[in-house]
């Protein structure tokens, strides 16, 4: 049986995250199947192919710790009943509950529904959920307690490994909310888990199911989960409430940071969790648009699938977290009375398109490279929007790591005066020397080696204005805030592309080797991270940089678009074949001139209307084409 849904190759999936409708976090203690068929029977029905669901911990394992005198421990029980001598005994697991978690396996496998299992779910919706035995105890720290997890997984994974509506186990929700570590214990604590999974069922991928966190974190996260996850809320994710959440900005956060993950984890990921927190944050219209917006990029972009948040609204439950937090009531894809909301509706359209049209990962055209003393997420996410208004797509690397092998280097908004270390710096200048381009923008940094980009440092200071970009022959006007000023000049040799508000290099290219380093004195990414509207199409052409610099490193795309809000992505199917996915990030019509490279011709447009060289496109959506030589 092949379970693996995020393999290269395989369906881009559509689904949702799942708590009953009739009772919410208590579907297991108020079971109710014919109200869970009744959902899957809609979610199904609109095209909800993936559902993540929840075994909630307490309810699995009602672990009770009993005391003495003066709280001196003497055993545990399931609430009074002494551990049973069974093996779901011994791992102080419900038997009644796992046989719901059986009927509630085969329930989705009628429907076609394929499940994802949130192992240690003691984190929901803003509330604990614990077995009172580890109640005032670190859950990801504390012996005890992981001692108990691993029985309790390697119970459960034992006793439902066989249902074959399961394709991944997920460590649980959000499980780096569960009490304060360090990335080292967060490793220890995922690696302890995945063998507990392994140990009874190899498989099937395990899943890390972590709510957002640093670049570190998701570079160990990679070394002890097969797949990784983003949650992108832009709600608490950095950089992203800067623009409504209908903006360009807001389309490709899903997309951008779930490549970010999977870039620097070096695992696949996926969209794990996206939502729009319902009628306290946005309203239906927005959320649906966004939705479809928002997949399809993930969809273009290799992110395997997206699950939304969730499958129903729960505002007639009196438990808390619903009584606690009006966000929490209104997230569903179906409304309290069973019927579907535009998000679902939308949902399924898309659905039914990727299902269709299974598509090769996309092409990667430049590699990121984020150095120390900076944000590297935020760098990263603005380097990933200015590739894609300026026609192309990036993977990013840390600068510590191994350089992978590319025609064009990007070294955004360098920081301080520990960029990159040295024997990394000095293989990236052999690539250069080999033939590659590197385009370096600067925050107060120059790179040592300094002679080879082409410019001489004279001195620095605090800025008491912007940083300007000036070139008439070349499309630059640019003020770029900053807060520091670095005088510089140009090496004999060097070529000015652009000039300051002082008549003095703002932009520059160096020779070096067969390759060649473009040097702009501005932190044009940082400067953006806060900067609402920097990607509207009002906003000052930043991307024209990042466009110049392609041009000059000889990016080649066989499809070009007039139109900076439309984005493309090419998905070589072989050496006469091509898919090209065009999104419209607007939120309007949008018809945009396409320059295709002969002898390469359109043979078929889905979603979209190609005619004369011109694509048109309905707001917020997405079209395929095919090419053919």
């Amino acid at each position: 049986m092949d379970t693996n849904i995020f393999s290269d190759g395989k369906v881009f999936f559509s689904g949702c995250n799942y708590w009953a409708s009739n009772a919410g976090t208590f579907m297991w203690r108020k079971w109710d199947p014919a109200a869970i068929e009744r959902d899957f029977k809609q979610l199904s029905d609109h095209g909800v192919t993936v559902l993540r669901c929840f075994p909630l911990w307490p309810d699995f394992q009602p672990l009770t710790e009993h005391s003495r005198c003066g709280q001196v421990f003497e055993e545990y029980r399931m609430g009074e009943v002494p551990l049973p001598d069974t093996e779901t005994g011994r791992a102080a697991v419900d038997p009644v509950m796992l046989d719901r978690f059986h009927h509630f396996a085969r329930l989705a496998q009628q429907y076609n529904l394929k499940l994802l299992v949130g192992l240690i779910t003691g984190w929901m919706s803003g509330r604990m959920y614990i077995p009172t035995a580890f109640e005032r105890r670190n859950l990801l720290t504390d012996p005890v307690v992981i001692q108990w997890q691993v029985r309790f997984v390697r119970c459960f994974v034992k006793n439902l490994k066989n249902e074959p509506a399961i394709v991944a186990w997920d460590w649980g929700n959000e499980c780096n909310c569960l009490g304060d570590h360090t990335d080292a214990e967060m490793w220890l604590w995922g690696n302890t888990i995945t063998a507990a999974i392994k140990l009874e069922d190899e498989s099937r991928p395990v899943v890390s199911g972590l709510h957002g966190s640093s670049r570190t974190h998701q570079t160990a996260m990679g070394e002890v989960a097969d797949i990784l996850c983003t949650h992108p809320y832009p709600a608490f994710t950095p950089h992203c409430r800067v623009d409504p959440l209908y903006s360009f900005r807001n389309a490709f956060h899903a997309a951008a940071e779930t490549s970010y993950y999977a870039d620097m984890g070096k695992k696949p990921a996926f969209v794990e969790e996206i939502g729009s927190f319902g009628p306290t944050y946005t309203s239906e219209a927005v959320s649906s648009a966004y939705l479809r917006n928002a997949y399809w990029n993930a969809y273009a972009h290799s992110c395997h699938g997206a699950l939304w948040w969730c499958a129903n609204d729960q505002t007639e439950l009196p438990q808390t977290p619903y009584d606690w937090v009006a966000m929490e009531r209104e997230l569903g894809l179906l409304r309290v009375d069973g019927s579907p909301k535009p998000a679902l509706i939308e949902m399924k359209k898309f659905n039914d398109i990727a299902s269709e049209n299974i598509l090769p990962r996309h092409k990667i055209d430049a590699t990121v490279i984020l150095s120390q003393d900076t944000d590297c997420w935020g760098l990263a996410y603005m380097s990933f929007l200015l590739a894609k208004q300026a026609g192309f797509d990036i993977r990013t690397v840390w600068c510590r790591d191994l350089l992978p092998e590319s025609d064009f280097y990007i070294l955004p908004s360098i920081h301080n005066f520990c960029v990159m270390p040295k024997h990394r710096y000095l293989q990236l200048l052999e690539k250069i020397k080999a033939g590659a381009t590197l385009l370096v923008t600067s925050d107060n940094a120059g790179l040592q080696p300094l002679e080879p980009t082409g410019i001489i440092i004279e001195t620095l200071f605090n800025a008491a204005s912007p940083a300007t970009v000036k070139s008439p022959e070349l499309g630059l006007d640019l003020t770029i805030p900053r807060t520091t000023h670095m005088m510089i000049k140009s090496a004999p040799g060097t070529e000015v592309l652009a000039h300051d508000e002082t008549g003095a290099p703002a932009f520059c290219c160096a020779k070096y080797g067969k390759g060649q380093i473009l040097f702009l004195n501005a932190p044009l990414e940082s400067s953006l991270l806060g900067t609402s509207g920097a990607f509207t199409e009002k906003a000052p052409h930043y991307s024209r940089i990042y466009e110049i610099a392609a041009e000059k490193a000889g990016v080649k795309r066989i499809v070009k678009r007039s139109d900076r809000q439309i984005t493309l992505t090419e998905h070589p199917i072989d050496d006469t074949r091509m898919a090209v996915v065009a999104v419209n990030n607007s939120t309007e019509l949008r018809t945009t001139a396409l320059e295709i490279a002969a002898p390469w011709q359109v043979e078929k447009c889905i979603n979209g209307t190609f005619a004369d060289s011109t694509l048109t496109i309905a707001e917020k959506t997405g079209a395929i084409l095919y090419l053919k030589k």
